[in-house]
């Protein structure tokens, strides 16, 4: 549509260019003509005197004489016109040419021409393909809002952080859904897709550029899933800028093949190759067969769906998610291995407050994924969310914990729990060295700053 729309603007821009040069304007009337004409009606009009009596034959005759002297100067004086332009094809098709060429060089050096029409962050490889009939209406401004006012209250939810983040990055607010991606980062989130996306907000809100941080972010979605598609594609685009069009494209085709046939990131490849190899001079390979297309199922409800009914009435929220999730459950007992469709579950266990259900969704999400500590955390902030401040930690939640303790012992919502259970425990010692480590990964002044530092003043001296 945009394409057609450009070309539609650069097609009236040639012709207002154009057409002058390719037709001849036509002559203005002699000047002389116009003279000639006014000098005879005035000869006309003395004949007309005369036979009305007003002029006698000597006036008369001495009348005819000077119009007739002037009528011969004009006669005999060399005429003059404003001729229009004559026909020049070559102009025209000059003209043409450097407009083309003008527009053509500016949007290559400025523009992004492998740029996806929309965030592919936004379009999970599994993704619900129900109509839109089918699926819930979800305002994402009313959802971005309640977001916001929960994410001040809390902050430390990194799984709400990226929540927030798909659910601005949708309304185009690509600096907002960066910081949330960015908080999701510093909160323990290390997944494939959360670097993904934070490298593509970061792409989105430079205008297309794929700068040295955003290749950074996608290097590290594919240390975490080396299969993650937006990763492959943007470094492709990456590689392209760069100059280094031959890689780029090798990269492209590959993607191609390991993407399905339906996948609205073909498109964006075929484009891509096709800007590449026109930049460097060379033929441009068609693409690969991809893999089949995905079955045509209701995964359920997306996470925006989900933290947005949490905040309807409770028969409305209890109905609306309640039919989802019985969908949802009732298909992954015949798919046992679409690991996002249990994450999805376990969100939506987690918002009506089903903490153990969760956690069994993302136990079997974990065993899928075994070696994405992330998982495990949600599991664990699940369990954790309903708890008061003076109940017991749940068994489950600490044996989970040092599960990813084993593999993460750094990350920062690991230190975080763990303080927990250490100042539950009475270990005071133990959770302020946990919470003073992960101070120093915090940025000074921020709300986590503000959060960790008012949990160690809490803590009670040795």
């Amino acid at each position: 549509m945009l394409f057609a729309l450009a070309a539609a603007l650069l097609l009236l821009v040639l012709a207002g260019i154009s057409l002058p040069l390719l037709f001849s304007a036509k002559s203005l009337p002699e000047r002389a003509q116009y003279d000639r004409a006014v000098y005879r009606d005035q000869l006309r009009e003395v004949e007309r005197d005369v036979a009305r009596g007003v002029l006698n034959p000597a006036e008369a005759a001495a009348a005819r004489l000077e119009i007739q002297r002037r009528l011969l100067a004009v006669t005999t004086d060399k005429d003059w016109s404003i001729r229009g332009s004559g026909r020049s094809p070559i102009m025209a098709a000059a003209a043409a040419i450097f407009v083309i060429a003008s527009a053509g060089g500016l949007y290559w050096r400025l523009g992004a021409p492998g740029l996806p029409d929309a965030p592919f962050a936004n379009r999970p490889p599994s993704q619900a393909a129900a109509s839109d009939a089918e699926a819930p209406h979800v305002d994402m401004r009313a959802a971005a809002e309640s977001l916001e006012k929960k994410l001040a209250a809390d902050p430390s939810s990194a799984e709400r952080w990226v929540l927030y983040a798909r659910t601005v990055s949708m309304m185009n607010d690509w600096d907002k859904a960066r910081n949330a991606y960015k908080h999701a980062i510093d909160l323990g989130d290390t997944s494939a897709d959360v670097f993904a996306g934070f490298g593509e907000m970061l792409v989105m809100a430079s205008q297309g550029i794929v700068d040295p941080e955003a290749r950074k972010a996608f290097t590290s979605a594919l240390k975490s899933d080396s299969a993650n598609d937006v990763a492959r594609y943007y470094l492709g685009l990456a590689d392209a800028q760069a100059g280094d069009v031959r890689k780029a494209i090798a990269a492209w085709l590959a993607l191609a093949a390991d993407v399905p046939e339906d996948s609205p990131m073909r498109e964006a490849i075929a484009r891509g190759i096709a800007d590449a190899a026109r930049s460097g001079g060379i033929e441009a390979p068609p693409l690969p067969k991809g893999q089949p297309p995905q079955p045509k199922t209701t995964n359920g409800p997306s996470p925006d769906q989900i933290d947005a009914a949490a905040d309807l009435p409770p028969a409305e929220r209890d109905k609306m998610i309640g039919g989802m999730i019985e969908k949802l459950a009732t298909r992954l007992q015949s798919e046992p291995g679409d690991i996002d469709g249990w994450l999805r579950l376990g969100r939506a266990y987690a918002v009506q407050g089903q903490s153990e259900k969760a956690v069994d969704a993302y136990d079997r999400a974990a065993r899928l994924r075994p070696e994405d500590p992330t998982i495990k955390l949600q599991a664990v902030g699940a369990l954790l969310s309903q708890l008061q401040a003076s109940d017991p930690l749940p068994a489950r939640a600490v044996a989970m914990l040092r599960d990813v303790a084993a593999v993460a012992p750094g990350a920062p919502e690991v230190l975080w729990y763990l303080g927990i259970v250490a100042a539950r425990d009475g270990k005071t010692e133990e959770a302020r060295q946990n919470w003073t480590r992960l101070l120093g990964s915090l940025t000074e002044g921020g709300e986590d700053y503000k959060m960790v530092k008012a949990a160690l003043a809490e803590l009670k001296s040795p």
